[in-house]
C-alpha cells in the first residue's frame, strides 16, 4: 500500500511535459519578475536611504545586524536585475538559473524589512526558485538557440518527466499558498463562522475607510455592496471554497485549469471590490504552469 502510494506520487510529480512548455513558463515568469523589479528600482533605492531605526529584517535579511549602506543596496538591486535579464532569456542558465532566484529572494526580503510584509511576493519567489533549479532553458532560450539554432530551440520534442516536475512543483506551491490562506481563516477566532461574511464585510469597510483617510479612494462598488449582507456571505463562502479546495487542482490537468480560472477570477473580484492588487495573480502568469503554454509556439509555427 505504501509503495503504491509512493509510486503514484512520483508518477504525478514527474508527469511528462515538453521542454518548450517549461521554457515558455520560464520566459514569462522571468519577464514578469523583471518588469516588477525594474518599475520599483527607484523606490527600492529610496527605501534603503530611510531611517535605520525602521529596519526590521525578515527572511534572509535577518543575517544583517544593521542595514546595508544605500550604495550597496542599490548594487544588489542592479545585480538582481542583471541576473533577471539572463534568467528570462535563458542565458547561462546553469549559473543564472540558481543565481537569480537567490538574488530575487534577497531583494524582496530586504524591501519587506522596511515596511509591511508583502506576502503576495512569496509565490513569485517560490516559482522562480523551482524554475532556477530545473532544466528550464533547454528550449525557448538563448542557450538552446546557440546550441541548436532557432528551429530546434523552439521545437516541442518528446515529453519528459524532467520538464514536467518543475511545472507540477510550481502548481503544488500555488495550491499550498491558497490552502494556507483558507486554513488561516478557519483557525481564527470565528472559525467556520468566517463563511457567514460578517468578517469579510467588516474588512472591506475598514479597508475603504483607511483608503479615504489616507488620501486614496474606496471602490464605488464597495459602497453599493455594503448594505447587502447576503452578497458578502456568498463571497465569503466562494472564497473559502476556492482556497480550501486548492489541492483539488493537483488531481488532474483539467481540474487544475478549472481551479486556476476560478482563482484568477477571484483576484479580479477582489480588485473590483477592494482595490487590492495581487499583481502576480492578476497578471495570470502565476497560473501558467496549469496550462499547456507550449501551444503558443505551436500556434505560431502553424501561422
Amino acid at each position: 500500500m505504501r509503495a503504491a502510494g509512493t509510486f503514484r506520487l512520483v508518477g504525478w510529480l514527474f508527469r511528462p511535459a515538453p521542454a518548450t512548455r517549461l521554457g515558455v513558463v520560464r520566459l514569462l515568469v522571468g519577464g514578469y519578475s523583471l518588469y516588477y523589479l525594474a518599475r520599483r528600482r527607484r523606490m527600492l533605492a529610496q527605501i534603503a536611504e530611510t531611517d535605520p531605526e525602521l529596519f526590521a529584517p525578515v527572511g534572509p535579511a535577518r543575517l544583517l545586524e544593521r542595514p546595508l549602506r544605500p550604495a550597496t543596496a542599490r548594487r544588489c538591486t542592479d545585480a538582481t536585475l542583471a541576473a533577471g535579464v539572463a534568467f528570462t532569456l535563458g542565458a547561462g542558465h546553469r549559473i543564472t538559473g540558481p543565481l537569480y532566484p537567490a538574488l530575487l529572494t534577497w531583494t524582496l526580503a530586504y524591501r519587506n524589512s522596511w515596511s509591511m510584509v508583502f506576502h503576495h511576493d512569496n509565490l513569485l519567489v517560490l516559482h522562480a526558485i523551482v524554475l532556477g533549479a530545473s532544466r528550464g532553458a533547454d528550449a525557448v532560450s538563448v542557450d538552446a538557440l546557440a546550441r541548436h539554432g532557432w528551429r530546434r530551440a523552439v521545437s516541442a520534442g518528446p515529453a519528459n518527466g524532467r520538464y514536467g516536475w518543475p511545472l507540477q512543483a510550481m502548481n503544488a506551491a500555488t495550491a499550498a499558498t491558497y490552502l494556507l490562506a483558507g486554513l488561516a481563516k478557519i483557525e481564527g477566532e470565528l472559525g467556520w463562522r468566517w463563511a457567514l461574511g460578517s468578517a469579510l464585510r467588516r474588512q472591506v469597510a475598514v479597508d475603504g475607510l483607511r483608503k479615504e483617510v489616507f488620501g486614496s479612494s474606496a471602490s464605488p462598488l464597495a459602497y453599493q455592496m455594503y448594505r447587502h449582507t447576503g452578497i458578502f456571505t456568498a463571497m465569503a463562502v466562494t472564497s473559502l471554497m476556492a482556497e480550501l479546495a486548492a489541492p483539488v487542482a493537483l488531481i488532474s490537468p483539467r481540474a487544475g485549469r478549472l481551479w486556476a480560472l476560478a482563482a484568477f477570477g477571484m483576484h479580479w473580484g477582489i480588485l473590483a471590490i477592494m482595490k487590492v492588487k495581487f499583481r502576480y495573480q492578476l497578471s495570470g502568469i502565476a497560473y501558467l504552469p496549469f496550462f499547456d503554454t507550449g501551444r503558443l509556439l505551436k500556434w505560431r509555427g502553424t501561422r
